[in-house]
């Protein structure tokens, strides 16, 4: 079975040697072996965990429900409920970011019309009878 290094590790998910031993510390790798040497060997399933790691942070999950989620796996079939649980709370997260995202992208779309037709004309007086356009 292939191994890799933290280094390629790092590099693979565009994270840092650093970032990953602050996993390990926090105990979100406890799946990964260790050479006679205490080198970290990372296997194909530890790279995929790591990605998932990567996407739950992404939804503004703390590190610590991470860690509480990693031992839930480690608990097995016990804590299936709550893991379900927890992926429908991150999924309601995220569609409330998406809503946000919706609306300031709105937001975005408006002042580079604004911006284009300022531009097209040579003035913003043409936005002259919206007192708040221009900001």
């Amino acid at each position: 079975m292939k191994t890799y290094s933290i280094s390629e590790v790092a590099k693979e998910l565009n994270l840092t040697i650093y970032t990953l031993h602050y996993y390990d510390k926090e105990g979100l790798m406890p799946f990964v072996e260790r050479a006679q040497n205490g080198t970290r060997l990372f296997k194909e399933s530890d790279i995929s965990a790591l990605k998932l790691i990567e996407c739950l942070k992404s939804t503004g999950m703390h590190i610590k429900e991470i860690k509480t989620f990693i031992d839930w796996c480690s608990e097995g079939d016990s804590t299936l409920q709550q893991r379900y649980d927890m992926f429908l709370e991150r999924k309601a997260s995220v569609e409330a970011q998406m809503a946000e995202l919706k609306k300031t992208m709105e937001v975005i779309e408006h002042k580079c019309l604004y911006y284009q037709t300022a531009l097209e004309a040579g003035t913003e007086e043409i936005h002259k009878n919206n007192k708040i356009a221009n900001f």
